[in-house]
Order: structure tokens, then C-alpha cells, then sequence
């Protein structure tokens, strides 16, 4: 599994974590795909304080990070930035590695560009 976090977002997460928690040892952040279309994919990014039975477990830093099992596929390559001034959370999915295969857009090379896997229309 290859889901990258960049300097800024993982201090920014690990920091957010440690001051809101004093236990600390489970508690991280989960990443999943909610849902795709010709718009590219939808991501949620959640503090947990433990990861769900079947979730990819991983750390960069000192940041414990949960990956949904069955977004894994689509989360490869995939980097999260933090940026300032950003309206919602400040976190920006992006996936370098991508390409347009599938006329639908270039986050869409990311998984299973077939009907079943995400619409694609």
C-alpha cells in the first residue's frame, strides 16, 4: 500500500492528535474512498481512536494511519497535503501516478476504471 502523507499534513494531523488526547497509542487517522464519479473520487480523512477490524494498519512518523480495506485499490499512489487557506479541512488528496484512461478524468486510473468498479459514465 502506498498512500503518502507530506511533511505539512502529517505534523499538522500528529500535532491536532496530541493536543487533543492525552491517550494517544491507538488513536489516529482513517482514510477511505466514499464514492467516485466523472468528478474524481470523494475522500474522508477521520480521527479514530482504533482501526476497524479489517483496516490496512500503517505509520509514517509517529502517525498511525488506517487505511478502509476495500478503498485500498484506489488509494494507491495517492498523497495528502496540507495547504493553508483551503475553505473546508485544508487536506488535499491528489494522486501523481494517474492518468486518463478512461476519458472520465485522472484520478479514475487510480483502481478499477470498469463500470463495476467505480461509475464511470
Amino acid at each position: 500500500m502506498a498512500l503518502t502523507l507530506t511533511e505539512a499534513a502529517e505534523f499538522r494531523l500528529r500535532t491536532f492528535l496530541q493536543a487533543s488526547s492525552k491517550d494517544a497509542s491507538q488513536r489516529g487517522i482513517r482514510v477511505a474512498v466514499d464514492d467516485g464519479g466523472c468528478s474524481g473520487y470523494q475522500y474522508s480523512l477521520n480521527i479514530t481512536t482504533a482501526p476497524q477490524a479489517d483496516d490496512i494498519v500503517m505509520q509514517q512518523g509517529k502517525l498511525q494511519i488506517y487505511i478502509d480495506a476495500q478503498s485500498a485499490p484506489l488509494l494507491e499512489g495517492v498523497v495528502i497535503d496540507f495547504v493553508d487557506g483551503l475553505l473546508e479541512s485544508g487536506f488535499k488528496f491528489s494522486n501523481p501516478n494517474a492518468t486518463d484512461t478512461c476519458g472520465c478524468g485522472k484520478s479514475f486510473q487510480a483502481g478499477d476504471c470498469t463500470p463495476a468498479g467505480v461509475p464511470c459514465s
